[in-house]
């Protein structure tokens, strides 16, 4: 990973970022990371984020539109690893993760809104390769992340 902090990005190219408004908490042992978004959108069921992780590019970030729900996990030490041994750079959840004390030692980033024991269902509901919104972020495929200690960039163009 290249050392880059979202802040001087910031202040190189204010016009052509987004700045996520939710403040995440890093779970992976990666703490800074970036590269181009895929998105997957799903309710409280983690099937499709499994399948993205098995089939996304190396170096992408799967930005995981879970509806913000606190009510289970959307990844765990599983999930984790198969993202490391895949090459993923980070994934951003607009949810849950559970397994903290391992994914602290999984080399990914992975940005998350806190931590529930309790596993996803398994149904295989929602949508890959989808734009959404949250955080005051369009998240659309192809676009470029960048997550750092201050927090989640969004660009249309690559900045690094």
């Amino acid at each position: 990973m290249k050392n880059f902090k979202t802040a001087d990005l910031c202040d190189e190219h204010a016009s052509e970022v987004q700045v996520c408004e939710l403040e995440f908490k890093s779970y992976g042992k990666r703490k800074r990371f970036y590269g181009k978004i895929e998105t997957v959108s799903v309710f409280e069921d983690n099937v499709l984020f499994l399948e993205a992780l098995e089939t996304v590019p190396e170096g992408s970030v799967i930005v995981v539109n879970g509806g913000g729900s606190k009510k289970c996990a959307l990844m765990g030490d599983r999930l984790a690893g198969i993202a490391e041994s895949r090459g993923i750079a980070g994934v951003i959840i607009n949810g849950c993760v559970r397994d903290s004390a391992d994914l602290a030692n999984i080399d990914v980033g992975i940005f998350a809104l806190g931590t529930n024991p309790l596993k996803s269902k398994k149904k295989g509901e929602g949508e890959r390769n989808g734009t959404f919104s949250f955080g005051s972020v369009n998240w659309r495929p192809g676009d470029y992340v960048y997550a750092d200690e201050d927090g989640v960039i969004v660009s249309k163009k690559p900045l690094l």
